[in-house]
């Protein structure tokens, strides 16, 4: 078993907007106490020169994911020209791009993505497009719905909740998020215990 789990280690990714490089205990802060995290911290691997390809959602995400620099598969700008997808965009992740998810599924790992997507909220560009044998989540940020109303005058219902590709709530509880995909992220992690996985946070 020790030599299966160097081989095909599990992975616990969490991508967290507006988070700071010191905003966690196992990087210094002192501010902010962070004693799961710092345990995960200590019990794995810490990344310690890690750097985004953006500082905005859309693009880093797409180069997390792919290994690309955004421009590279198109998700630098929406056709708008916004640094990010506004909701009912006709762009987003290529459906023949490779993902992480893809590249370990092929080995046998068990897939989740839980949170926000924002990588298109269309069908072909849906994480279960993606290698992602899970999602629940948010196709995109809260504050999408209302921005693309008012901004680009686009006709956007009410905040989405997708289990899968199915919108199971909507208006999605945003007090509620954290929560949900927390035992969401638990319960996958249960699930898979006895076989490599990827969680995407």
């Amino acid at each position: 078993p020790s030599a299966i789990a160097a081989e095909r280690p599990n992975v616990v990714f969490v991508l967290v907007d507006n988070l700071g490089y010191g905003d966690i205990g196992c990087f210094g802060s002192t501010k902010h106490r962070t004693p799961n995290i710092d345990r995960l911290a200590s019990e794995g691997v810490r990344l310690t020169s890690f750097y985004s390809a953006a500082p905005v959602c859309t693009p880093s995400r797409a180069s997390f994911l792919t290994g690309c620099y955004p421009r590279r598969v198109g998700l630098h700008v929406d056709y708008n020209g916004t640094q990010v997808l506004m909701a009912v965009s006709s762009r987003g992740l290529n459906p023949e791009e490779q993902t992480i998810a893809e590249l370990l599924k092929g080995r046998q790992y068990a897939t989740a993505c839980f949170g926000k997507w924002h990588l298109g909220d269309q069908p072909p560009f849906l994480p279960r497009r993606h290698g992602f044998d899970e999602f629940f989540g948010l196709p995109y940020s809260e504050d999408m719905g209302e921005r693309a109303a008012s901004e680009y005058r686009v006709a956007v219902g009410p905040l989405p909740l997708l289990e899968g590709e199915t919108v199971i709530e909507a208006p999605a509880d945003p007090s509620q998020l954290t929560r949900r995909f927390t035992e969401r992220a638990l319960e996958f992690i249960v699930k898979n215990k006895n076989r490599p996985f990827f969680l995407y946070l």
